[in-house]
């Protein structure tokens, strides 16, 4: 059993505010990326370990929000959890599922998909906190509407949110719309940018390197298969190369061969083992690459 809220003063944002805990969103079903959004990496980290890190010292406690399927998932498993009860759909069940968990809690709720979130965004958002409000969010750069899954939501949106999802709605950027919520101007305007498809995950990775290892010299072993190799003109090669992670390796290659597939309709194998583009490659790796069937 979860011991009661005890507000350390570090949990509180102002005198009389509620106690503040995190909570991750991390119980999607990441339908259109066709695999789990959470464990994305970027830099050798996944995206949940990202967003816990960010969370934990600006907050009291840190819970990742979960689907009751989901329990037992190796990296879920890692962290303190809250389950969905199955009383809504989406992200608003798990905030409704945090409530119902500490309803004396206010709660700063982050989708696990934000890779350019920034530290400074949410001190921002903490700094502007207006404890006496429903809550407190960002105007989202691109529309002007409320970001709801960057913001902090109070013991006072209970209800309402409640109620917002017993009239048949569960988005709650509409129930910010409609409820009495303090509304800021991003400090960096691409930080909520959010990743849902595969093409949008290559475009950020190639916006977020290794700098500290990105101009060290390594030897890779490349194998080549189906439609690569013909398009190379070989089925391996040994090269020297500045490329810190597989994807830095294969737009390095697209630029001298000309292959005609994205990143994103390939897999990726490093040393005999299934890997991820963002991980960190090492000198005398062997990095096969692996078009679809039915592309070769």
């Amino acid at each position: 059993m979860d011991e009661p809220i005890t507000a350390a003063p570090s949990e509180r944002a102002a005198t009389g505010a509620a106690p503040l805990y995190g909570l991750v969103l991390a119980g999607g079903r990441s339908t259109r990326m066709q695999r789990d959004k959470a464990a994305l990496e970027y830099a050798g980290r996944t995206q949940l370990e990202r967003a816990v890190e960010l969370l934990t010292p600006l907050v009291g406690r840190v819970f990742v929000s979960v689907r009751p399927d989901q329990t037992a998932d190796p990296l879920r498993a890692r962290f303190r959890q809250i389950v969905d009860s199955g009383e809504a759909e989406g992200p608003i069940a798990g905030i409704i599922a945090a409530q119902s968990r500490h309803p004396d809690a206010a709660w700063l709720v982050l989708a696990c998909d934000l890779p350019l979130l920034d530290r400074e965004t949410l001190a921002h958002l903490l700094r502007s906190r207006r404890p006496e409000r429903q809550a407190t969010a960002y105007r989202s750069s691109h529309d002007g509407l409320p970001e709801p899954l960057c913001a902090i939501y109070e013991p006072s949106s209970r209800e309402g949110i409640r109620a917002h999802v017993a009239s048949g709605r569960d988005c709650p950027r509409k129930f910010l719309i409609n409820a009495d919520t303090a509304l800021l101007g991003q400090p960096e305007p691409g930080a909520l940018d959010n990743v849902n498809t595969p093409s949008e995950y290559g475009s950020v990775l190639d916006r977020v390197r290794l700098p500290a290892t990105s101009a060290v010299a390594r030897r890779i072993d490349v194998q080549y298969y189906a439609l690569l190799r013909e398009q190379a003109g070989r089925s391996a090669e040994s090269l020297v190369t500045a490329a810190a992670t597989p994807r830095d390796l294969y737009l390095e290659l697209k630029s001298r061969y000309p292959f005609s597939l994205a990143p994103e309709m390939l897999r990726v194998a490093v040393n005999s083992e299934f890997g991820d583009w963002g991980q960190p490659l090492d000198d005398g790796d062997s990095v096969v690459f692996i078009p679809p069937v039915a592309g070769g």
